[in-house]
């Protein structure tokens, strides 16, 4: 599926010898804005940098493992981007090139839309879900797609993020015996490795914050309904989102500005366009000054390291200005679990159900779950050599988005979660923010014990009440990254984001990675 050879031979072969092009910017660790204040200085071209992205993969793999293909469009698309700007368009993403999780449709021709399965490995669309649309209309460039753990993490509770059939295993390029995390794996390794300064990558429960946290990025979980999930291969209606994980938040500011915005498609957006702003404008180094935020205790404490990195941040965020009030407890937290896999099982079967429909007959024979399930058993060898499919089998057995028991989980979850968790805890501790660790640090690949994730991490009701949730690095445990989580009420993006970028300004705390074979 990696496409990788073919381009970098395309780029030797665009220049005779006695026209070599000058030497390729350096990408590895510029973040979008930089790299695009260069090209609008002159100092490097869009084609250049999207060149570059394509020879550091080929310097860095197969080592990491998170790019399942590359555009054969993208040099073309960023020439296109230079000729714009020579002729006076502008744009803060104009030219950006971008990597896309790949359970998310590109139009880009021969780009399958796979969600890590074989059952869509010809899944050729030929559209780009409206989110990309959005994209592309700021000017930015798709370089490629990226691996997932299959399904979006969906299939099985004892499965290995980061691995797909179709893409193989993804590792944390801060330790290559390490977990990228899942599901949004391949996008958080390979902006991580430096193969693009910015990708897009979607979350049910922790998909784009739990990879971040991991590789030392920045994630957004936006507000549900904020960004379209229309082409995006579904899990839930009522929990899924796509958002952006860039190296720093003023990039992620910049894509969701771009992204947010309603989609007739997805009735869930109706508000996306009233609520929409620029959430770079919200991007000021004193955000923290006076700010009272809650400290998630209840989120800490299962991990000695990480909560010393944790105390070290929240020293930061004190010495910013910020007002830090304890919130020992969350209110039956253990109940929000149990409602919420309900409501995930009823809504995928709905979901991929009315996704599979969408999709061209002779390129994907598996027209339902059902099918899915059949073809995962027929080609087991392939698909469940390393676990099995045991929520999928679940998902099938259930009764309908009418089911008195789901529409009772959904309420409950939404409740205990939104109205009566987060909202009630800003307002007894009379707060505008909740900050904890996002997560423990990333855990060994073992196809014997599965994941083994480390910690009860911050953003499990976010994301069940659909309410935004931000990752940003806070430091390091033995050379591995873990993230400082900012969670708050519905459509606090912006003011989440202002301050993940006063925390970021004042704790400088993301190094790069080195591929290290392991941290032993």
């Amino acid at each position: 599926m990696n496409r990788l050879p073919g381009l970098v031979a395309g780029l030797a072969l665009a220049f005779p010898a006695a026209a070599m092009p000058p030497p390729l910017p350096e990408v590895a660790n510029a973040s979008m804005a930089s790299l695009q204040a260069d090209v609008a200085a002159g100092r490097a071209s869009s084609e250049a940098i999207t060149s570059a992205y394509i020879v550091r993969g080929k310097d860095i793999e197969p080592r990491v493992n998170a790019v399942i293909a590359l555009n054969p469009a993208a040099l073309s698309d960023a020439r296109t981007a230079d000729l714009k700007r020579r002729t006076g368009e502008r744009g803060p993403l104009l030219g950006a090139a971008i990597l896309v999780k790949d359970n998310i449709e590109t139009a880009d021709a021969g780009l399958a839309t796979t969600a890590g399965s074989l059952a869509l490995a010809d899944n050729v669309t030929g559209r780009d879900a409206p989110v990309i649309a959005r994209l592309r209309a700021a000017g930015a460039v798709v370089l490629g797609k990226t691996n997932l753990s299959e399904w979006a993490n969906i299939r099985s509770d004892n499965s290995i993020s980061g691995w797909s059939a179709v893409g193989g295993q993804t590792r944390n390029p801060y330790a290559l015996d390490r977990s990228p995390c899942g599901s949004s794996s391949g996008t958080g390794a390979a902006v991580a490795a430096g193969r693009a300064a910015a990708g897009i990558g979607t979350e049910t429960d922790g998909s784009i914050t739990c990879p971040a946290a991991v590789t030392g990025l920045v994630g957004l979980k936006p507000t549900v309904g904020l960004v379209s999930r229309s082409g995006i291969v579904p899990i839930s209606a009522t929990q899924d989102t796509a958002g952006p994980m860039t190296r720093t938040v003023e990039d992620a500011a910049l894509l969701l500005t771009a992204m947010a915005g309603s989609d007739p498609a997805d009735p869930g957006t109706a508000q996306a366009d009233r609520r929409r702003e620029d959430y770079a404008a919200r991007l000021k180094p004193d955000a923290l000054k006076g700010a009272r935020i809650g400290v998630m205790r209840y989120a800490a404490g299962f991990h000695p390291e990480t909560d010393a990195v944790f105390e070290a941040a929240l020293a930061t965020l004190k010495a910013r200005g910020a007002v830090l009030v304890d919130v020992p407890e969350f209110p039956k937290r253990g109940e929000i679990g149990k409602n919420e896999l309900i409501v995930l099982l009823v809504e995928l079967k709905a979901g991929l159900n009315a996704y599979l429909a969408t999709t061209d007959p002779t390129r994907v024979k598996t027209r339902t779950l059902a099918d899915v399930i059949a073809f995962n058993r027929a080609n087991a060898g392939k698909e469940m050599a390393l676990f099995g499919q045991e929520l999928f089998e679940q998902a099938e057995a259930t009764k309908g988005l009418h089911d008195p028991a789901y529409l009772k989980a959904r309420a409950d979850a939404a409740r205990l979660a939104g109205p009566e968790g987060i909202d009630a805890l800003l307002a007894k501790y009379d707060v505008t923010a909740l900050v904890g660790p996002t997560l423990g640090p990333a855990w060994p690949i073992d196809p014997v014990l599965k994941d083994r994730y480390v910690g009860g991490g911050a953003g499990g009701a976010a994301a069940v009440a659909g309410y935004p949730h931000l990752t940003v690095p806070m430091g390091q445990v033995l050379g591995l990254p873990v993230g400082l989580s900012f969670v708050g009420p519905a459509w606090s993006d912006g003011l989440l984001l202002g301050y993940g970028y006063a925390f970021e300004r004042a704790a400088g705390a993301r190094k790069a990675p080195t591929f290290p074979a392991s941290v032993n």
